[in-house]
């Protein structure tokens, strides 16, 4: 059993100060414009094409993973104060929300670079990969998005969750930021793996894309069986991340067949 008390603050000047998470935020960042930019030049295009994608992405995670935040874990709370979106600050971001915003913004890019949708998706699918461990990896240097209460012999406290309670009576949590972040970088192995065996630029348009969908919203529906109730209690079958998640393996698995079923009829 361990315990993870880990100050969120790396650095303090004043009335600012820089987060583990801003840090593992910008590590995303970076490793996932890379990978997007190396598939890009694969492809063909050149680094400035691969720029023009960097600030769109950014602001379509942050807006969407806000807005979905909000309208699906804290609806009551924004009804009562609608400027309640806004308030980024205070936290609560949610990956559902943020997927939705990169979909609209590759929708909108494969328009601008006049390159087909699934083709662009593809060569996302690692820095999505790559991005979702890291936030996972900030997430527990800000001891959120915790794990139920367990008995298992990795579990470990978060005495800066369970705020109050002696560390003596601390509950032993699962790690589920550190299943999701393990998650992810199997995720991003084995999109590496499938893109080798596809034959590179052979592989079938829309594979690659659908194999992330289907990994990472599989994976989270997986975890959020151990992970702490968010909006819906235990008397629910499903919590609102598996039910948010459902849809996105659907997607993922109609893409898959139509993409290797159109290879087949080529």
């Amino acid at each position: 059993m361990a315990v993870w008390d880990l100050n969120p603050i790396l650095l303090k000047l004043g009335p600012l100060q820089l987060r583990y998470y801003g840090v593992c935020f910008v590590i995303a960042l970076l490793g996932g414009f890379y990978l997007m930019r190396k598939q890009l030049i694969r492809g063909g295009r050149d680094s400035e094409t691969a720029e023009k994608f960097l600030l769109p992405a950014v602001i379509a995670v942050v807006v969407g993973a806000r807005v979905g935040h909000v309208l699906f874990y804290e609806f009551d709370r924004f009804m009562a104060d609608p400027l309640y979106m806004i308030y980024f600050w205070r936290g609560g971001l949610a990956s559902h929300g943020a997927t939705v915003g990169l979909l609209i913004t590759l929708w909108w890019y494969s328009r601008h670079i006049k390159m087909p949708l699934l083709e662009v998706s593809d060569r996302f699918s690692f820095s999505v990969a790559w991005a979702a461990a890291w936030v996972r990896i900030g997430n527990l240097t800000n001891s959120e998005i915790v794990g139920r209460v367990t008995n298992v012999p990795w579990g470990v406290k978060f005495p800066r969750y369970d705020i109050g309670v002696p560390l003596a009576q601390v509950p032993v949590r699962h790690p589920s930021q550190l299943y999701e972040a393990a998650g992810a970088f199997v995720l991003l192995f084995i999109l590496l793996l499938a893109d080798k065996l596809m034959g590179g630029e052979k592989r079938p348009t829309g594979a690659l894309a659908a194999l992330c969908l289907i990994g990472y919203f599989s994976g989270r529906f997986i975890v959020e069986f151990v992970k702490e109730y968010q909006t819906l209690g235990a008397s629910s079958p499903l919590t609102m991340g598996q039910i948010l998640s459902l849809p996105f393996i659907l997607l993922g698995v109609l893409v898959l067949v139509f993409s290797f079923g159109r290879r087949i009829r080529g």
